[in-house]
């Protein structure tokens, strides 16, 4: 066996087997990778392979440093989501969730062989997994860090409301307009939650794909308070590249990924509205239809992603096709372009012709309209996405609500008159063209973050030299 001593360090990330986790998780690695430290990303097969075909801004393979470990991938049933359901939380994922605990053993085992040929070895997991890392504390030298998949303001306010809500200082006023976690979380999430709470904690800090330029007092009220346990915390994002690569693709190797871009290249600056829903939110057909009426009754021009959500196993099991109004891309063609297929979003956003961008809020798509400096329309539908859009809408001031979380009528269908009304008013009028200013300037001040020298660069350097010391 390779002496310890052998490389100074290494990293090991444990990402959550869904697309909005193993995504960031993907794009930390690349940074990480950028300092010649190598770092070994760990999953099942199937999510490993979801990741990489679905990362968008950099090719994975042009980065050698970053090694990909197919684990054993565990059995689970593999459901379709329900467009249908009561909730939009994306309980067809939980089978896949309650199966990556199996992966405890074998990552203690990698983990195990990685640090005896190294001196440090730092394991970075999801904040949903510390049952699977649990066994790391019995390795001399390695460490844990908890990496949160969600934005700073909303880890905070997820917990004073835990606490009962106690009173708040005076920079923290803005939480009393975040609604509850009412309708965010099923009961069948209970049992994932259950192992997150029992697994003992083991972790040496704190890592937000965030930037301070965005969420600075919330970073610093989450250090105040250790309301994760530990006051130390790295705010190193964006992860995702905020300068795209100039566009190479011979025409005649076009795709429907690169037809849009060349279709937005035809376009207005900030003409078009992005739609997209992520990867775990199904809408009924009768929702669909609405939007789709909505949509052209705007008159604004988009690009409209249409797909069923995420299973457990992207790669198993047929995909709804959700219909859309007889005759309606040939009535919105030249004005509007329907998408049935995972969308260059990273792209999409960073196009000059983009605009706006009605989106669920998932904390993904959030950090990328930031750092492309694109205003938004928020229509949360789970999870941390109703804080997001509350950080998004009144704290940043860089978008409209298409309602408030707390009203009742949110759980039914949103009309088209609806959907028109939003999308008008952020592409179409001045309060509109107020928040796309906003958006513009914080996207600029966090490309400054991550550049040499900035706020940002400073925090990754942090934790390079944390994770790399004698």
């Amino acid at each position: 066996m390779a002496n310890h001593q052998e490389l100074p360090a290494a990293v090991v990330m444990v990402p959550l087997p869904a697309q909005g986790h193993l995504n960031q998780l993907l794009h930390f690695s690349r940074l990480i990778a950028a300092h010649n430290i190598p770092v070994h990303y760990v999953a099942a097969a199937a999510h490993i392979r979801q990741a990489k075909t679905r990362v968008h801004g950099w090719d994975p393979s042009s980065t050698a440093a970053v090694h990909f470990h197919e684990l054993p991938t565990p059995t689970f049933t593999n459901p379709p989501p329900d467009p249908n359901a009561a909730t939009k939380f994306p309980t067809q994922l939980i089978p896949s969730l309650l199966s990556s605990m199996d992966l405890r053993q074998p990552v203690y085992e990698l983990v195990q062989k990685l640090a005896a040929t190294t001196r440090r070895l730092a394991v970075v997991y999801d904040s949903s997994l510390p049952y699977v890392v649990q066994d790391v504390r019995n390795i001399p030298n390695a460490e844990a860090y908890c990496f949160h998949s969600i934005a700073a303001f909303s880890v905070y306010s997820f917990s004073w409301e835990y606490r009962g809500k106690p009173a708040l200082p005076n920079e923290a006023k803005i939480f009393e307009q975040v609604p509850t976690a009412d309708g965010c979380f099923p009961p069948e999430f209970a049992e994932v939650m259950k192992f997150q709470h029992e697994a003992p904690k083991f972790n040496s800090g704190d890592i937000y794909n965030t930037s301070r330029a965005i969420e600075g007092a919330y970073i610093d009220l989450l250090a105040k308070e250790k309301t994760t346990g530990t006051g130390t915390i790295w705010a190193v994002g964006p992860f995702n590249p905020v300068v795209l690569p100039e566009r190479k693709l011979p025409e005649a190797e076009a795709d429907e990924r690169e037809e849009c871009l060349k279709w937005l290249d035809k376009q207005g600056k900030n003409s078009v509205i992005f739609v997209s829903f992520g990867s775990t939110c199904s809408l009924s057909d009768e929702q669909i239809s609405e939007i789709a009426v909505g949509l052209e009754r705007s008159g604004q021009k988009f690009i409209w992603v249409v797909r069923e959500a995420d299973r457990g196993n992207v790669f198993e099991g047929d995909v709804r096709r959700a219909p859309l109004p007889q005759g309606y891309e040939e009535t919105i063609r030249g004005r509007g372009l329907i998408l049935r297929d995972w969308a260059p979003q990273l792209e999409i956003l960073g196009h000059v012709s983009t605009g706006g961008f009605l989106t669920h809020c998932g904390w993904n798509s959030c950090i990328e309209s930031i750092s492309m400096g694109v205003a938004v329309v928020a229509w949360p539908m789970h999870s941390d996405q109703p804080r997001n859009a509350v950080l998004m809408t009144k704290a940043l001031g860089i978008g409209v609500e298409v309602f408030e979380w707390g009203r009742q009528d949110r759980l039914g269908v949103v009309s088209s008159d609806t959907v028109e009304s939003v999308v008008t008013r952020l592409m179409a009028s001045e309060e509109g063209d107020e928040m796309r200013k906003r958006a513009a300037q914080l996207g600029d001040a966090v490309k400054k973050s991550v550049m040499g020298g900035g706020i940002s660069s400073k925090e990754l350097d942090s934790f390079i030299s944390h994770i790399t010391r004698s």
